[in-house]
């Protein structure tokens, strides 16, 4: 493929702030407080999470090394299993990316709460100030990816501050009062941590992210594996130690109700001052996330519709290749969610929205597991340098994680993701139908023949 000069634009720092940026910010900020109905038996919960993740950044990693093509799990589950579960997959990914982005949406407006009391009073100002962020960034990301990459690089830097703040100075002023019954779910340990840990995944989704603008990535096969392991690796510290300050800063009943748990815990630990800072980093984290998400949710219909799985319109591409009506699709589908769901508390509305787009996630990542092992054993060429033993237990204990994770959204969530999912198998039989009909172009009689098939 010869060299597009619009395209290989993200550097290292770019492809890891990308991955980093995606995890942090669209979701930990907000989550202690969908957690705190379970107790610190959650933090159970987040080691397994993180030991999932980290089993899956190696799974990515791998089949980025192998195949460094835009699409991320679409790209690996249609090479594996063909058009359908491709498909499946890439329409699956596209609801995460777009139902997630409602989500961060909600997080951001949550943190700007703590300046501006009305927004969590208001239920339609949230929801104006949410869409107007939706709309920005889709702006941003339109005019093209280098600029939604910078967006990315400058945010990221910021919203570690806040979250290192609590992680690390948090941690001497913990009271052990404040954490509260260890299994407060009032069920089993197993069944609390179960469902934990589905909500804890959300802060680990996007640790795909460097994966799915493959062709934009300046030396792919090395940048994405390297941006992918290492940003799962120090996110998941962070994580942990954060989600600890927290829960032993803020009491658990009070915890429970807050749209800005990290801020809360600020202002316990070292005052006023401190809330104001960490809400500020908070939500401009929250931001970069949104940024961040609004990049990826035109890429994987952008690389379908090239493959004749989605409709041709995604293919449309703006200046410098970006795909602006996949952005400007899947941002009209954003705003619809969140106007659909403005009357409910933003604690809840987060709370639902991202155990249903953590769904539609996880089954692409089950399917790109499975797709390893497929590929392992019929295509071991592109994985020269590994261990064929030591790569088919890792991807296979990915996916035993990943059908884990599928099990802890619980049965409504898993209900109505599955009819989103099934939703679009009429789209593509529509797809298939139009493409067996189309009709076929006479060459032009100056062309060269086309080049016979081996047999």
């Amino acid at each position: 493929m010869s060299a597009n000069p619009a395209r290989r634009k993200l550097g290292l720092w770019m492809a890891s702030a990308l991955v980093v940026g995606n995890m942090i910010g669209s979701g930990v900020f907000l989550l202690p407080s969908s957690l705190a109905e379970y107790g610190p038996i959650s933090l159970v919960a987040w080691v397994f999470t993180a030991t999932g993740a980290i089993l899956l950044a190696l799974v990515f990693a791998r089949l980025a090394r192998a195949y460094p093509r835009t699409g991320g799990p679409y790209a690996y589950a249609r090479r594996a299993f063909g058009d359908f579960v491709g498909f499946q997959t890439a329409w699956g990914y596209w609801i995460a990316v777009w139902a997630g982005n409602a989500a961060i949406a909600v997080a951001f407006v949550g943190y700007l709460a703590h300046f501006w009391p009305g927004l969590g009073k208001n239920n339609v100002l949230a929801a104006v100030v949410g869409l107007a962020a939706i709309w920005l960034l889709t702006a941003v990301n339109a005019y093209g990816v280098r600029q939604g990459g910078a967006v990315q690089v400058v945010t990221t830097v910021i919203k570690l501050v806040p979250l290192l703040m609590i992680a690390v100075g948090g941690l001497f002023f913990i009271k052990s009062a404040n954490f509260g019954e260890f299994n407060a779910s009032g069920g089993s340990a197993f069944s609390a941590v179960t469902a934990a840990a589905a909500l804890t995944l959300w802060s680990f989704i996007g640790l795909e992210s460097a994966t799915v603008p493959a062709e934009d990535v300046e030396d792919p096969e090395k940048t994405i594996p390297r941006a992918t392991i290492a940003g799962t690796a120090v996110t998941a510290l962070i994580y942990i130690l954060s989600t600890v300050a927290v829960l032993g800063l803020v009491p658990a009943a009070a915890l429970a109700t807050s749209t800005a748990p990290f801020a809360d815990a600020a202002d316990a630990a070292f005052g006023g001052w401190a809330a104001d800072l960490v809400a500020a980093g908070a939500a401009i984290s929250a931001f970069g996330a949104l940024n961040g998400w609004i990049l990826l949710q035109g890429q994987v219909p952008l690389a379908a519709a090239r493959d004749g799985l989605f409709p041709k319109v995604f293919a449309r591409t703006g200046r410098g290749g970006t795909p602006v009506v996949g952005l400007v699709i899947s941002s009209v589908l954003v705003t619809g969610l969140m106007v659909m769901n403005y009357n409910a508390s933003l604690v809840d509305q987060f709370t639902f929205i991202i155990l249903l787009a953590t769904l539609t996630t996880v089954i692409p990542y089950a399917y790109a597991a499975i797709a390893e092992l497929v590929l392992l054993a019929t295509d071991r060429a592109a994985f020269s340098g590994g261990r064929l033993a030591r790569d088919a237990v890792i991807a296979l204990l990915a996916f035993g994680y990943s059908v884990w994770a599928i099990a802890g959204a619980g049965y409504e969530v898993v209900f109505k993701g599955t009819l989103l999912i099934f939703a679009g198998m009429p789209v593509y039989a529509w797809l298939k139908y139009r493409a067996e009909n189309a009709p076929v172009r006479a060459l032009p009689s100056s062309a060269p023949e086309p080049p016979a098939k081996a047999a």
